[in-house]
């Protein structure tokens, strides 16, 4: 492994088009908005038009047209790569490919070369829409003469190109969702699984658990569901189920040699794809198997595909309808259970969890089970109070988890509720699961809604009688804390009139409402504020996006700069253990603030300050788009050690944050202003930004807070600290 991180699937392409075309100085590239600086809608072009002016043709928008002239140019003897924007739009270029690129091949008395490469970005989970989003590889499947390929973070896009135009026409796609990921290479694909070719460049990549375990489920599948199957099979393996993944380079005609003798040894064979059923590569690759071994299959290859609907634009909704790892787990799973035989597990297996790709909420969860006599609570962890009514556990509900987030209560405390009622709905890392009362009583909350709770801890008691011992001024989010009830509305009296409107708080922003009283109750807070040039920042930034394909923003820049002080103001980083000692934080983890509409989240950046930018960038992304689904864990929201409250928004002028109780600090970045500043003592515009830093001042004094903010802003602005910051 090199110390350099492996290119993203975009840079990947990109190298592959330039090789080619110095390479081959018959070949050309047509499509819409290819040009330089654009490059393509995807960035996937940047630079050739500029490398090769006369051989990159930035065309109309004319999908059949620009086919047919790629078609005119092959059959001249020239060769040609066409980048269709979107894949749907391919739908308009199907008679050229049908009827003239692929027909030309063999219909002339002589085997005629047909050089020409169709490249479709394709699949959802971008939020693209309906005519955006689709997977169109099986309607050009079958087709004679026509190879289809697709990208996969595995395979060289290099081989594909080159193998597709020497054999060619050929249709390569690229699921839009691996363009910002990084490749895999050097046979490792994260720390439980890796992988090797079989067949050569354009052959399979066969991904298997580090262990070398054999496998109980073979799972094929293209490149682009490639990741959710390695999730899949992660989840798999907790339920007792080897799984083994195989993703081909060449979608069809496909060379199954090389794979049949790991698919006759296994006990299931899956097939997972992102396109909706009916006609699809999964059916033909399972009607292959079953024709090539169907005596030694043990069970008849089962298909996996998205809902019967079209890709639809709200992320909710988007989710609900592609296949994702749960569903593919769970049917996996389910289909295991029929047709694998028996087989001891090496530990005992969790319930399996409910389907997070569909949407709806867990069903009920019944609470861990437990003892008739509470003084006889032996699965009380160790160390604990005895209680004195019937506890209320935490289960495992999840093999991966270790501890879940109280997202709701559904009981009020102090209410009588029945055996079976829901009591509480709790975060896993993959759905949200109702937790029921596992004998009737009366409630008594003992973990508030927004903490963590572990495996195996409290989370209530339930009591014969109305309980008594009311805590004092309990803090909404303290751990063993009833949450802070608002106060009630009064009735009006009579005559009075019309009852007050009202406005009830939803989930999301009841966890600010207990993260913002906990901090205004516990941290003594204080807050300094210095304003900060970043014309020279953001320029860089720019150049940055452009030669790596991240978007990389003042975010990730200021994150970064923060991240740059933990070796100056490592105490800073830390929390408060007691009145005099401070436990000081071993990695830099930040949180951030996102906001998509639906509530206020802070998940956090891990080891900020030995990631790059475009490293963070990605991460970023990321949870922009948890956000717009509302999928945050417990895990992603936990374990900052300071927080960079963002609100970049053009015209905000200065934010006073809270400080996030354990943490010391928060950081705050206004929008971009324009001042008018004195340059060589001529009046220039500049762009500026407003650094405010909150800070718990039993720790940190404002000369400190000063000196802080002093450093992050160098980092942004003086030319030296900026090249090691970017670079």
């Amino acid at each position: 492994m090199t110390g350099r991180p492996a290119p993203r699937v975009v840079e990947a392409l990109n190298g592959a088009l330039h090789r080619l075309f110095d390479e081959r100085p018959s070949l050309h590239l047509l499509g819409e908005d290819v040009l330089d600086p654009y490059g393509g809608a995807f960035k996937v072009t940047r630079g050739l038009s500029t490398r090769h002016p006369d051989r990159v043709l930035g065309t109309p928008i004319s999908e059949a047209g620009i086919t047919g002239v790629a078609g005119g140019l092959a059959l001249a003897g020239d060769q040609a790569v066409v980048e269709m924007m979107f894949g749907d739009f391919a739908a308009l270029a199907f008679d050229q490919v049908l009827n003239l690129i692929s027909k030309s091949v063999t219909m002339y008395g002589e085997r005629v070369p047909m050089p020409v490469v169709v490249r479709c970005p394709v699949g959802g989970n971008r939020g693209y829409g309906p005519t955006h989003s689709q997977s169109v590889q099986k309607h050009f499947l079958g087709i004679p003469n026509l190879a289809l390929y697709e990208t996969s973070p595995f395979h060289d896009p290099y081989a594909q190109l080159a193998e597709g135009l020497d054999h060619g026409p050929a249709m390569l796609f690229e699921d839009k969702v691996l363009y910002t990921r990084r490749v895999f290479r050097d046979g490792a694909v994260d720390e439980h699984h890796r992988y090797e070719l079989l067949g050569g460049p354009t052959g399979w990549a066969h991904v298997t658990p580090v262990d070398a375990a054999p496998a109980d489920v073979v799972l094929i599948c293209p490149g682009g569901t490639a990741h959710r199957a390695i999730e899949a099979a992660g989840l798999l393996r907790g339920r007792g189920l080897t799984t083994h993944v195989l993703v081909p380079a060449r979608l069809y005609p496909p060379d199954l040699e090389p794979v049949l003798p790991l698919l006759a040894g296994a006990r299931l064979v899956a097939v997972a794809e992102e396109s909706t059923a009916g006609g699809t590569w999964g059916a033909e690759i399972a009607a292959q198997v079953h024709g090539r071994i169907w005596a030694q299959l043990r069970a008849p290859v089962l298909p996996l595909s998205s809902a019967d609907s079209v890709v639809p634009t709200a992320p909710h909704l988007e989710a609900g309808v592609l296949l994702g790892a749960e569903r593919i787990a769970d049917e996996i799973e389910t289909a295991a259970s029929r047709s694998l035989p028996p087989r001891a597990p090496a530990a005992p297996v969790a319930p399996a969890g409910p389907l997070a790709d569909t949407g709806p909420l867990a069903a009920p969860v019944p609470a861990a089970p437990v003892p008739a006599a509470p003084a006889q609570d032996t699965a009380r962890p160790e160390g604990a109070e005895p209680v004195a009514g019937v506890p209320v556990g935490v289960p495992k509900l999840n093999n991966n988890d270790t501890a879940y987030l109280v997202l709701q209560w559904l009981a009020d405390d102090g209410a009588q509720v029945a055996e079976g009622d829901p009591l509480v709905e709790v975060e896993t890392s993959k759905a949200v699961e109702e937790i029921v009362a596992p004998a009737a009583g009366h409630l008594r909350v003992r973990a508030a809604e927004g903490t963590e709770v572990g495996v195996g801890e409290l989370l209530a008691e339930l009591f014969a009688e109305p309980p008594t011992d009311r805590p004092e001024s309990p803090s909404a989010s303290s751990p063993g804390a009833a949450p802070v009830a608002a106060a009630p509305v009064p009735p009006p009296a009579a005559g009075q009139g019309p009852a007050p409107r009202t406005h009830v708080l939803d989930r999301a922003q009841q966890g600010t409402a207990a993260v913002v009283t906990r901090a205004h109750q516990e941290v003594p807070a204080a807050f300094a504020a210095v304003e900060v040039e970043v014309d020279a920042v953001l320029a860089r930034l720019r150049t940055l996006s452009d030669e790596t394909g991240a978007e990389v923003g003042l975010p990730e820049a200021v994150v970064k700069a923060v991240a740059a002080t933990h070796p100056t103001f490592p105490h800073l980083f830390g929390a408060l253990l007691d009145e005099r000692t401070v436990r000081l934080a071993d990695t830099v983890d930040i949180g951030v603030t996102v906001d998509a509409g639906n509530g206020l989240y802070t998940p956090v950046l891990r080891d900020c300050a030995a990631r790059s930018l475009a490293d963070l960038s990605d991460d970023l992304m990321e949870f922009r788009m948890k956000a717009f689904r509302g999928e945050f864990t417990a895990g992603d929201l936990s374990g900052g050690a300071l927080t960079v409250s963002l609100n970049v928004e053009p015209g905000v002028l200065v934010v006073q944050p809270i400080v996030m109780w354990p943490q010391l600090c928060m950081v705050s970045v206004g929008g971009p202003l324009t001042r008018l500043v004195l340059a060589e003592g001529v009046p220039a515009p500049a762009t500026v930004v407003t650094l405010g830093l909150a800070y718990d001042h039993r720790v940190v004094n404002g000369r400190e807070a000063v000196a802080f903010l002093r450093a992050v802003s160098d980092a942004l602005h003086d030319p030296e600290q900026l090249v090691k910051l970017i670079d």
